[in-house]
């Protein structure tokens, strides 16, 4: 985002932002939020990304980094792969274009390895909202299911069809199996079948993303090949269809329509069998029956139930020494490279004789050069004229650094641990961290939009500095608040420019650009995009912080949305009027300097105030202490 900022207001990244961590700065100390600021740090700055780049390379000797060849969501307006959990309703989720699928060479960390620590320890997040670790629970998505093999038919000999399943009761309801676009059957075929070929091309059209796949419609080709069913030894037709992906699981799906949905769906449109294998209550008179039950039309599993259904399926396919029982995880390692050049380099080398080398520590950080262009589409770093050329750290000899730059959901999965000693030479000090992280961050404040992005990777990588000896913790953050968010009516011309709140006359009901009428739009999120945003200075210089602050705690809690009012702001205003006005009991006599009773007050009721005032200081500063 800040790259394309920058672009657009035709200036370099590293000025765009400095000018923007510049005005937040002096809107905090205006604000009187007593942060410690000999403690600030910017995870752009060098030293910052250099002790980054030496705990990637730690991470990358510990078997936690990685590339390969991979598909990928890309992000065709900022130019860049994106995480699946980067990608919102199918789209990107700062661009809003729609994603593409693109196979490419990557940069992975091993987010997986972790999967058992990162979905138990959610059980000791007793202080985080419930909704959040369950978002994050549903995404790590462990299930345990059965792994097995069909034989194929069509093509060379002995060609196995691996599939993995949560649904294993259903076995005898198979009446098709389907295969991602990139699955070698699929490539195969394209080599010699031109539709195959041109039906493959299509679904490069689509992300990778669960969402993408979803609201996209099913769409399949029936190859020549076919599936024998490994109990009945039927054969099953096999389609290449555009919602199987072959990063999860096999790239292969034993498909039950009659007991799901995605199935139902595409078998209806391309006229497939269906056969019902589990009866139960409140049967669909149409659709995909996905309840419990009992089995049915299942020859030697008829009358089990759903559970008992699987254990018997699982130990026949066993017995047939066709496939075992399997957990599994929704969960896949992290993507992040990044064709962008506003981002913490990666470290690396590719050198003529050695390979992919890793920089040596005493060398980082490796900087981001200033002199760059934007004139050319793509990662400005790959058409830079010299930076990437340079020595091997391990031969010498000529090698390339590595253009691609790091999401920067990386920069803020540890800079919490980067504060407590944030000029450190080494990654962290760990006397440090020691005193300040006992047990974690004990209050964090966030936004619940970064429960599987933000919120799940620094978890991650806080476990992984842990194991590193940089932590001393389980978990990052203790307690978790997930603020609601700031909303406000956009305002737009007749031509459909929006318009900043700053910019529009309100009289009563009457709402005017420039003397004619606006199109006042429904209450939503500020953002920079609608320009529904109010600059928070602009009150804080016409009212004063305290207004400002009163404003936002009474307008809601700080877990609910707030819904912008200027009349409550200006009502705000008035109530501290009156409490000043209140306060001012107290006036000291200029003759003796001792305090006199005010005139307007008897002595009983100004003694009762200034009760009630200290009684009132007490039980705020310990409900704040709380």
């Amino acid at each position: 985002p800040a790259e394309n900022a920058a672009m657009q207001n035709n200036t370099h990244p590293a000025t765009w932002t400095d000018s923007n961590i510049a005005a937040m700065r002096d809107g905090l100390k205006k604000a009187g939020f007593s942060y410690d600021w000999e403690r600030e740090l910017a995870t752009c700055k060098k030293d910052y990304y250099g002790a980054q780049q030496a705990l990637f390379i730690d991470m990358y000797n510990k078997g936690l980094v990685y590339q390969k060849e991979s598909l990928v969501n890309w992000d065709p307006v900022d130019n860049t792969v994106l995480a699946n959990e980067q990608v919102v309703d199918g789209k990107g989720w700062r661009s809003g274009a729609p994603v593409e699928r693109r196979s490419m060479t990557q940069w992975f960390m091993g987010i997986t390895k972790y999967a058992d620590e990162l979905l138990g320890d959610l059980k000791t997040l007793d202080e985080w909202p419930e909704r959040v670790r369950l978002m994050q629970e549903n995404w790590i998505g462990k299930s345990e299911g059965l792994s097995f093999e069909f034989d194929v038919n069509g093509t060379e000999a002995n060609t196995k069809l691996p599939v993995y399943t949560t649904r294993p009761d259903t076995i005898m309801g198979v009446t098709f199996c389907s295969i991602a676009p990139e699955h070698p059957l699929a490539k195969k075929l394209a080599e010699s079948d031109a539709e195959a070929k041109s039906f493959i091309e299509e679904c490069q059209s689509m992300g990778t993303s669960q969402e993408s796949i979803e609201k996209a419609e099913k769409k399949g080709f029936k190859t020549p090949y076919t599936a024998v069913h490994p109990i009945t030894g039927e054969d099953v037709p096999i389609f290449i269809a555009n919602f199987v992906l072959m990063g999860y699981g096999t790239g292969a799906v034993m498909a039950v329509p009659a007991h799901d949905e995605r199935d139902y769906e595409f078998a209806t449109k391309y006229n497939i069998p269906m056969k019902q294998v589990v009866q139960g209550d409140d049967m669909p008179k149409s659709g995909a029956f996905t309840g419990e039950g009992v089995i049915v039309n299942s020859g030697e599993f008829d009358g089990l139930t759903n559970a008992a259904a699987k254990k018997a399926v699982i130990a026949k396919i066993e017995s047939l020494g066709k496939g075992e029982k399997t957990e599994n995880y929704r969960l896949r390692d992290w993507g992040i490279s990044r064709q962008r050049y506003w981002g913490c380099p990666i470290p690396f080398v590719q050198c003529e004789s050695c390979g992919l080398v890793a920089e040596k520590k005493e060398n980082l950080p490796i900087e981001l050069p200033e002199d760059v262009s934007f004139d050319k589409p793509g990662n400005p770093l790959d058409h830079h004229p010299t930076w990437k050329h340079t020595e091997c750290p391990s031969c010498g000899g000529k090698a390339e650094r590595v253009t691609d730059t790091m999401d920067t959901f990386m920069d803020s999965s540890w800079y919490f641990l980067r504060y407590c000693s944030p000029k450190a030479d080494e990654v962290v000090n760990k006397s440090d961290v020691d005193y300040w992280m006992q047990g974690g961050v004990d209050q964090y404040i966030g936004g619940v939009e970064h429960a599987i992005l933000h919120l799940l990777y620094a978890r991650f990588i806080h476990k992984v500095m842990r194991d590193l000896g940089y932590a001393n913790s389980k978990e990052p953050f203790k307690a978790l608040l997930t603020q609601g968010m700031v909303l406000h009516n956009s305002y737009q011309t007749e031509a459909g420019r929006y318009l900043y709140p700053s910019e529009v006359d309100v009289d009563g009901e009457n709402i005017t650009f420039e003397g004619k009428p606006v199109i006042v739009n429904r209450m939503e999120k500020m953002s920079k995009s609608k320009n529904n945003v109010v600059e928070p200075m602009t009150l804080i210089d016409k009212y004063g912080v305290d207004t400002a602050r009163l404003f936002i705690l009474f307008q809601a809690p700080a877990e609910r949305d707030l819904e912008w009012s200027d009349s409550a702001i200006e009502g705000a205003w008035r109530f501290l009027g009156r409490l000043w006005n209140l306060m001012d009991v107290d006036k000291l006599s200029e003759e003796t300097g001792k305090v006199v009773a005010v005139s307007h007050l008897v002595e009983k009721a100004d003694i009762d105030l200034k009760r009630a005032i200290h009684q009132t200081i007490d039980k705020v500063t310990k409900d704040v202490e709380k």
